[in-house]
């Protein structure tokens, strides 16, 4: 049994790192905060950016577009977007799971895109091309890298060499829905084609309005050249909006980890100090003890 004098360190450390759990609580929640408001100003801007790409995409003519149809190659590159450290429960592992599975599964050569320092390490412990890493970028999420890593996309997806050239753009990102609920989303960016949000509400009368809205939107000088000019700034939306919603993630999940492990501290505080107790009224019994015996001895 540890002595009163280890309980007792052993109460200030426990102490101590409660009270640091609570600072990070509160940093967190501050954090959520920020970043759903963030998120709740971008949303429109963003909805607009898949409308305007999908009633694209539902002319015919698109057919001429790069980025329309299946490419015939099994070369494949995945955003994904983790967290910049640990201390979130398993925020990091749902999403790098699911991305790992969704690789797996696929059997394509990979092209890693990491977004979050715990990203990288862990495609690279499993054998897995990381071909770019983002890391610093998640604690403050902004267009421009959004943009950046949109462009790098773009650049692989229309590379002139057939060898270094993807066939497809996936991005793994985690979807918030509440502070306690985070559910990993894997989504196809490119190619479009037949996994393309439809408008309407499916059926005759969702076909007829979708065939409605197409034939009201004129494209110069044609179909493909507005492709070619939206799909980078649909791509950079996207990717900003996933950042967004991971980020929002992230610090909801580290705000609950770091409220559990505070009360948890204190659980612990409250069991290490009940038995100082006993241990300083035994040694309290134990000196009474020896004093009446040594009296009565006299």
């Amino acid at each position: 049994m540890p002595s009163m004098k280890a309980i007792k360190r052993r109460i200030t450390s426990v102490k101590n790192t409660g009270k640091i759990m609570k600072a990070m609580n509160l940093v967190a929640a501050s954090k959520v905060q920020k970043n759903r408001a963030k998120l709740e100003a971008i949303r429109p801007m963003f909805t607009d950016a898949k409308r305007f790409v999908n009633e694209g995409i539902n002319d015919l003519d698109a057919m001429d577009s790069l980025y329309y149809g299946t490419r015939e190659g099994k070369r494949s590159a995945y955003v994904v977007i983790c967290g910049e450290r640990g201390l979130c429960g398993g925020y990091n592992t749902n999403i790098l799971k699911e991305a790992l599975n969704h690789i797996t599964k696929e059997d394509t050569e990979e092209r890693v895109v990491a977004v979050g320092a715990k990203c990288r390490e862990y495609f690279v412990r499993r054998g897995k091309e990381v071909v770019a890493e983002y890391k610093g970028i998640m604690d403050h999420v902004s267009y421009a890298e959004a943009a950046k890593i949109s462009q790098r996309l773009v650049e692989m997806y229309n590379h002139e060499d057939p060898d270094q050239r993807v066939d497809a753009i996936y991005i793994a990102y985690t979807q918030f829905e509440t502070l306690l609920s985070h559910t990993p989303k894997l989504v196809k960016l490119l190619p479009f084609g037949g996994n393309a949000e439809e408008s309407g509400e499916g059926g005759e009368n969702g076909e007829d309005e979708k065939k409605k809205s197409t034939a009201e939107i004129i494209y110069e000088p044609d179909v493909a050249t507005y492709l070619d000019k939206a799909v980078p700034v649909y791509l950079t939306m996207f990717i900003y909006g996933a950042m967004t919603e991971a980020a929002v993630c992230e610090q909801a999940s580290r705000m609950t980890s770091m409220d559990a492990a505070a009360r948890n501290a204190g659980e612990i505080v409250d069991d290490l100090t009940l038995l100082y107790n006993r241990q300083r009224q035994g040694a309290i019994t134990q000196e009474i003890s020896e004093i009446v015996g040594g009296a009565n001895a006299i």
